[in-house]
């Protein structure tokens, strides 16, 4: 076995050259310098001349380890340091037999491996692996610093240039001007805030007014003409502070000025406020006034659950081709108002509108008193807009009296009239704490519990006559869209019917009309009338939408498809609505209202069938009938029954040109209309004769089966398109009637059964169950008797928004049998009586202890 001598050699230099050998590990030092020591990588780092050809000899320190070559092939010149151990004694001599002649391989003598010596082997390892990764760690510091140093060289070489010199000096200079720039004075910050909140009030108002229209034999003279315009009003409303005392516009402004301030010291960033600020007033004030023109009413806070819900792109669609120009010159505006905002922010040297250090907060008292400042500044300011938004919402409140004593006059009944009196924002504040009914006097457990056994004993009674049951018959209830005889408008007329088939229905089975509390709008609130019995004229004024604001924060709510659920199971309900799921919050309210699935053009499942006639963007009637056939499929072999729920979309606001060849426009034989409402009219009744139609077919499909089923179909509201009549205060009764009829199959009992007309012609649709029961002659719970025994003594009531005097004033409204209306004073002991049950009844299911769950009162025989 070769190995290399490493005995000392003579202190004279060598100029030998020696056949290169592989180095191990060791400690080695030049004879010369006996006081420097060096490794294998200082050697491998040295020029390859000096380590062959060295003027001073090298001479191995005192080391435990021989140093040797392997006796295998040149190719493999692994050397295996188990087998290099030797005794200090030893030195560097090499044993005798090692000497031998290379062409006889020397015996080989193998020392056992110990734990020792496999711990060391583990340690070379690291020190070889360590040993690498420091000569790579060398080499890439070397090239970065060589790339570093002719970056470095070419940058001199440029910025050397004159013309480069001259740019360096000149962007030196102005950014010695840009340090020094003026820091905006709170004196121009106050000046902003004051135009900015002004002009949004101004911008506000301005959106709940429209130009009005007058009959070309009307003479007008110029003055009134002005003072009726959109400029006229709005000047009248501000000019108000002077000529009638009435500072209505101060107590907008300061529930927009809180607004304002809030955002300042909770950003601390006077521009970025501004900019938030101006955006977001600025784009509720657009789509206030689309929806007052589209349904009469300004935006409230329950409407802000359509974007917390994903519905925004929904909300889009509803926006009227007449006021795309004006929503496209708003973003316009709103680009350039930001591009402002935002370079006002570059340009002004106070960064922070209160003095503050997040990074040094207690290096000096500046900071100290700066952070706390700001901190207390934030959350007071949250505080004061809270307090002042409860505060306009709730009667005997200082904020409340401040507001009546600078002329406030809340109309939160009519969020229309308020909007237009008080302005859009202050209406908005006042509904954002909700009361949904005030606790009465009287209530109590006891007092329920009375109330049970009274209506228990009610319908025995009701019963004894009674034969069948609500859940013999799979009862669908269809809401249909904006459905009303457009020819019972005053002032509207066809040559021909628009609804020939619903009119032949109504006159062979119950029917009559119903008293609809909205008008262009709040289908969910007569839904929900509908479902659960309950009345809005029972609630307080600002209660305006039991779906947004009540219904999402109860906990087990009652509706009437909870009967077919507890006889025949979770499944024994469904409901359909060719829209989004969450409109309305529908979603998370027929969940409540335990329903088993709510099928939408986004649900999990989604619907099939969403066919649209011709150009209209919503679902037909047809395709949302074949969804309830489709329902009813699915239970063709069973004998249960269950409650279906449909709301239809067909004939939903705006209206375009929608439909083809269509004759109701040459047969639209009004007078007096304006082309625009002409042109609604004629795109409407299209609509309704479409559903006038598919209503017909789809009932006639339903006579085939073998199936007892009952049809409760009603019209939530009237369109808000009869510009002409509703300017006649004299015909606000009329524009809130909708056509309503119970129907049965062949295969029910009740088939061609018509309840007394004297008592059915005017109702609401709360009585809509109570009503459906006495058509099928089934028995009755205790809670749908006192619903029929009120039906009987008041046949109609509701909470009617009216303006200039209208039906109702913001209160509840009550119809006689003849649709007249009843004061409340003029009513019977019995009515009265009732009423106050009626009221008990509604507290204890929405927000009292709901002590009537527990003892049977909506359970039915």
């Amino acid at each position: 076995m070769q190995h290399m001598q490493s005995a000392a050699h003579d202190s004279a230099p060598s100029y030998v050259r020696h056949e290169r050998q592989p180095l191990a590990t060791g400690t080695y030092h030049p004879l010369a310098k006996s006081n420097e020591t060096l490794s294998p990588v200082d050697f491998r780092a040295r020029r390859r001349a000096a380590l062959y050809t060295h003027k001073n000899a090298l001479c191995a320190a005192p080391s435990r380890k021989s140093i040797f070559t392997s006796a295998a092939p040149a190719s493999s010149p692994h050397i295996s340091t188990d087998v290099l151990t030797t005794t200090h004694t030893q030195g560097n001599a090499a044993p005798a037999d090692s000497m031998s002649s290379s062409n006889e391989p020397a015996p080989q003598t193998h020392t056992p491996k110990t734990p020792a010596t496999a711990l060391a082997t583990i340690g070379h390892g690291f020190v070889r692996a360590g040993q690498a990764t420091a000569k790579a760690a060398k080499t890439t510091t070397r090239t970065i610093r060589t790339a570093a140093t002719k970056v470095r060289a070419a940058w001199r070489t440029f910025t050397s240039f004159k013309a480069v010199q001259l740019i360096v000096k000149f962007f030196k200079s102005a950014h010695a001007l840009w340090k020094k720039r003026m820091k905006f004075s709170y004196a121009f910050y106050t000046i902003v805030f004051f135009l900015l909140t002004s002009a949004e009030v101004i911008f506000l108002q301005w959106g709940m007014y429209s130009e009005p229209e007058y009959d070309k034999s009307t003479e007008i003279d110029e003055t009134t003409k002005v003072l009726q315009s959109v400029a006229g009003q709005v000047t009248r409303f501000i000019s108000q502070m002077w000529l009638e005392q009435k500072n209505v516009c101060l107590v907008s402004f300061a529930g927009l000025a809180l607004i304002y301030l809030a955002l300042i010291l909770v950003t601390n960033r006077f521009w970025i406020a501004t900019l938030v600020f101006g955006v977001a007033l600025t784009a509720f004030g657009v789509a206030n006034s689309i929806k007052v023109q589209l349904r009469n009413e300004p935006i409230i806070p329950a409407d802000l659950t359509f974007i917390s819900g994903g519905d925004t792109g929904s909300i889009m669609s509803f926006v009227p081709k007449s006021s795309q120009a004006f929503v496209n010159g708003t973003i316009n505006f709103v680009i350039w108002f930001a591009i402002i905002a935002f370079t006002l922010f570059v340009l002004d040297g106070r960064r922070r509108f209160i003095h503050c250090s997040w990074r040094h907060p207690i290096a000096n008292a500046k900071n100290i008193i700066g952070n706390i400042f700001r901190v207390l500044a934030a959350v007071l300011s949250v505080v004061l807009l809270s307090a002042y938004a409860m505060g306009l919402g709730t009667p005997g409140s200082n904020v409340y009296k401040w507001a009546k004593d600078n002329g406030y006059e809340p109309q939160l009944w009519n969020a229309i009239g308020d909007a237009q009196a008080n302005n859009p924002a202050t209406t908005f504040l006042s509904l954002s704490k909700v009361k949904a009914m005030d606790k009465p006097g009287n209530y109590s457990q006891k007092t329920m519990e009375s109330l049970a056994k009274k209506y228990t004993q009610e319908a025995k009674t009701i019963n004894q006559t009674r034969t069948g049951e609500l859940t013999d018959n799979t009862v669908i209830m269809i809401l249909s869209e904006t459905f009303s005889d457009p020819t019972r408008v005053p002032g509207v007329s066809f040559s021909l019917d628009p609804i020939p088939n619903i009119r032949n229905i109504k006159n062979t089975t119950t029917s009559g009309l119903m008293l609809s509390p909205g008008y262009g709008g709040g289908t969910a609130n007569i839904e929900y009338q509908a479902l659960t019995g309950l009345n809005l004229a029972n609630f307080n004024d600002s209660l305006i939408v039991p779906y947004q604001q009540l219904v999402p924060n109860q906990n087990d709510p009652y509706s009437f498809n909870q009967i077919w659920m507890k006889k025949y199971g979770k499944n024994a309900s469904t409901a359909v609505h060719p829209f989004q799921q969450s409109m309305y919050l529908r979603n998370i309210n027929y969940r409540k209202f335990s329903f088993s699935y709510l099928y939408t053009l986004d649900s999990k499942i989604p619907l099939k069938h969403t066919g649209c006639i011709d150009r209209s963007p919503y679902v037909s009637d047809s395709e949302a009938y074949q969804s309830i056939l489709d329902l009813l499929d699915r239970q063709q072999d069973s004998k249960s029954s269950q409650f279906l729920q449909l709301v239809t979309m067909q004939n939903h606001m705006p209206y375009g040109d929608y439909y083809d060849n269509n004759e109701l426009s040459d047969a639209n034989i009004s007078e007096d209309l304006s082309d625009g409402e002409r042109w609604n009219i004629n795109t409407y009744t299209k609509g309704i004769n479409w559903t006038d139609q598919e209503t017909a077919d789809f009932l006639n499909q339903l006579d085939q089966m073998d199936k007892p089923i009952t049809v409760i179909f009603y019209g939530d509201h009237l369109p808000g398109i009869y510009d002409t009549a509703d300017m006649n205060k004299n015909n606000k009764t009329v524009l809130h009637e909708t056509d309503y009829f119970i129907w049965s199959n062949s295969a029910s009992s009740s088939h061609g059964t018509k309840v007394n007309p004297t008592t059915t012609a005017y109702t609401s649709s709360n009585y809509f169950m109570p009503l459906a029961a006495e058509h099928m002659n089934a028995k009755v719970s205790p809670y749908l008797a006192m619903l029929t025994e009120l039906q009987q003594e008041v046949p109609a009531m509701s909470r009617v928004i009216g303006t200039n005097g209208g039906i109702g004033q913001g209160k509840a409204t009550y119809l006689d049998h003849d649709g007249n209306d009843i004061k409340v004073t003029a009513l019977s002991a019995k009515a009265k009586e009732l009423l106050k049950d009626y009221k008990l009844v509604q507290y204890d299911q929405t927000v009292g202890k709901n002590y009537l769950k527990d003892l049977g009162f909506t359970q039915v025989p």
